[in-house]
C-alpha cells in the first residue's frame, strides 16, 4: 500500500486536511500528516518509508530526499517549487510537481488590493486617484497574470501585457493590449503587476532603468519574488523620484531602508501571503493529493518541474 506523506511546519486547513484524506484513501493509499513539526529531524524520519509527499513552504533538502528511501513523487501545494531540490530529486528519480493555478485568484485579489491601498494613500487622508482608466502592465501573463487582468479590467482599467511565452493573438482574445517588449510595458503603463519567477535570467532584472521610465505615479506591485528586484535600483530610483511607489508581498532585504527613506511609497506585507486564503489552502491540497493518484495509477507527470 502506498504511503502518502503530508509534511506541514504550517499545517493545511482542517477542510483540506479531510479533502486530501478522502482523495488518498478512496485510491487505497495511505495518509500520514506530520503537522507544526520544529525539527527537520522529525521531517527526515517520516519521510524515510514514504513513496509521496505533499509539502507547501516546508523546505525539501538533499537531506530530506537522501532521507527518503521509498520516495517517488513530492508535490509542492502551490505555484511556486525553489522551496524543492530539484537537483537532488532528480538524481534519485523523483518526480518533483508543483500545482499551478490553485492560488492565482488568491494572489491576484492581493495585487488588485495593493493597488487600491496605493492609490489611496495607504488609506491617510488625502487626495487619492482612481483605478479607473490606468494602464495596467501585467508583467507575464501566466495564470495569476491573467486573473489580476480580470479583475483589474472590472475596475476599468485598460490592460496590456509582455510574456513572450504567450502569442499577441491569444491575449487579444482576452481584451488585452500585447506590447514587444519588457521597456514597453514600463514605459506605458502607471501600474505594473510583476508575475515573473525567480530564474538565472530574471534575478535583480528590474531595476532603476526600468523604475524610471514609468510615467508619473509608477506603481510597481510584486506578487512574485524578491529576488527579481534590483534593490539598489530600486532604492535609487525611488530616491530620485517622489512619485514612485513599490507594495510587495515579499518583503526586500532593503525594506527598512525604504521605509525610513520614502514613507509610505512603499508598502509590503510582513510575510508572504498572496496564497494565503481559505480557499487556496483548499485547492492546493486537493489538486497536490490529486496529481498523486494521477501519478501512482495512470503514470501523469503533469505538472512536472525537474
Amino acid at each position: 500500500m502506498k504511503k502518502v506523506l503530508v509534511a506541514t511546519e504550517k499545517p493545511f486547513a482542517k477542510t483540506a486536511v479531510d479533502g486530501i484524506r478522502s482523495i488518498i484513501e478512496a485510491a487505497g493509499f495511505t495518509l500520514v500528516l506530520l503537522e507544526k513539526y520544529t525539527d527537520t529531524a522529525d521531517f527526515a524520519h517520516a519521510v524515510a518509508d514514504a513513496d509521496a509527499l505533499i509539502v507547501r513552504s516546508d523546505k525539501v533538502t538533499a537531506d530530506i530526499i537522501a532521507a527518503a528511501g521509498n520516495l517517488k513523487i513530492v508535490v509542492r501545494a502551490g505555484a511556486g517549487y525553489d522551496n524543492l531540490d530539484l537537483t537532488a530529486c532528480s538524481s534519485k528519480g523523483i518526480v518533483a510537481m508543483n500545482t499551478p493555478g490553485q492560488n492565482s485568484n488568491a494572489v491576484a485579489e492581493l495585487a488588485l488590493g495593493m493597488m487600491v491601498y496605493m492609490a489611496r494613500n495607504s488609506f491617510e487622508p488625502g487626495t487619492g486617484s482612481e483605478l479607473k482608466g490606468k494602464k495596467l502592465g501585467i508583467h507575464a501573463y501566466g495564470n495569476v497574470g491573467r486573473q489580476v487582468a480580470r479583475i483589474a479590467r472590472g475596475f476599468g482599467m485598460e490592460v496590456l501585457a509582455f510574456d513572450p511565452f504567450i502569442t499577441s493573438e491569444a491575449m487579444q482574445q482576452e481584451g488585452i493590449t500585447p506590447v514587444k517588449s519588457v521597456q514597453d510595458l514600463y514605459k506605458k503603463c502607471t501600474y505594473v503587476s510583476l508575475h515573473i519567477p525567480a530564474t538565472e535570467e530574471t534575478r535583480k532584472s528590474i531595476g532603476q532603468e526600468l523604475l524610471m521610465s514609468m510615467p508619473k505615479g509608477g506603481t510597481l506591485i510584486n506578487t512574485a519574488r524578491k529576488e527579481v528586484i534590483d534593490e539598489d535600483g530600486l532604492l535609487r530610483a525611488m530616491m530620485e523620484r517622489n512619485d514612485l511607489k513599490y507594495a510587495t508581498d515579499i518583503a526586500p532585504d532593503c525594506a527598512s531602508k525604504l521605509k525610513n527613506s520614502v514613507g509610505s511609497r512603499y508598502f509590503g506585507t510582513a510575510k508572504k501571503m498572496g496564497a494565503e486564503t481559505a480557499e487556496a489552502n483548499v485547492n492546493a491540497g486537493l489538486a497536490a493529493a490529486s496529481q498523486i493518484v494521477d501519478f501512482f495509477t495512470t503514470g501523469s507527470t503533469k505538472f512536472r518541474v525537474n
